[in-house]
């Protein structure tokens, strides 16, 4: 059950050793129209993929600081569980200055050079795409991660006591904490197994990360996450949950 796991990375690892086959994160891009469903499998490969690059590549040691800034996207979610899983501190909407590295969207890419460590730019274009011309001074993630191995094990083991996220009112959760809020807050949404949960809220704050992908995850539901949901008539919003088999809202 995912009542015994006590770190995000181990929420995952029940789920890939439970229901690897089953959807995990359905991402919307309402700005562009693209559809993206991800397994549990399909996601903790890219989990996995990612985290050898935090590890190996970026030489990013357990306790360093992340600043993240990306909205809510599938990608996001999968920098924020790889992050986890190598003992790295995730600080959404961080500032780069005070990072030892930072992760950027492109809209954001003229604040993240502040950074003095290793900088990473996702183009987050559909299926992933990488930038038509890399940005100078950036490692473009969609042409890093592709050869990064399919399985990760952290060098040193990332225990529930250890640092994990550092939330934007400056308090700092461990990785024991995060499962447990996670839960809180699956439990505040109703969340239980094989809950569908619809969420059009940003990444910058706990309860957006928690619906984004936290709290499904602790309640073995899955998400379907929507990056500008307001742009989406709300006859062709009832006809998402109907086709999604949506069982809870979170806007």
């Amino acid at each position: 059950m995912t009542a015994t796991a006590n770190t995000p990375a181990g929420l995952l690892d029940y789920a890939l050793r439970t229901e690897p086959a089953r959807p995990l994160v359905t991402f919307y891009d309402d700005a562009t129209g693209e559809r993206v469903e991800l397994s549990v499998a399909t996601f903790g490969n890219w989990v996995a993929k990612t985290a050898n690059l935090i590890q190996d590549d970026l030489g990013a040691q357990p306790g360093d600081r992340l600043a993240l800034l990306l909205p809510a996207h599938w990608q996001t979610a999968v920098w924020l569980l790889a992050c986890f899983s190598t003992g790295v501190v995730v600080v959404p909407g961080g500032d780069p200055a005070a990072a030892d590295l930072v992760v950027s969207g492109p809209e954001t890419l003229d604040a993240a050079l502040a950074c003095d460590g290793e900088r990473v730019a996702l183009a987050l274009r559909p299926l992933g795409g990488r930038f038509p011309q890399p940005p100078a001074g950036f490692a473009d993630y969609a042409v890093e991660v592709p050869s990064q191995g399919d399985r990760f094990a952290p060098y040193a083991p990332v225990g529930p006591d250890a640092p994990a996220l550092q939330l934007p009112d400056g308090s700092l959760l461990t990785a024991a904490e995060v499962v447990g809020r996670a839960r809180e807050s699956a439990a505040g949404l109703g969340l239980g197994p094989g809950s569908r949960l619809l969420s059009g809220k940003s990444f910058d704050d706990w309860d957006g990360l928690a619906a984004g992908l936290l709290a499904p995850l602790a309640a073995d539901g899955s998400v379907v996450l929507c990056r500008h949901l307001d742009r989406l008539p709300t006859d062709q919003l009832a006809q998402r949950e109907k086709s999604e088999r949506v069982t809870h809202t979170a806007q």
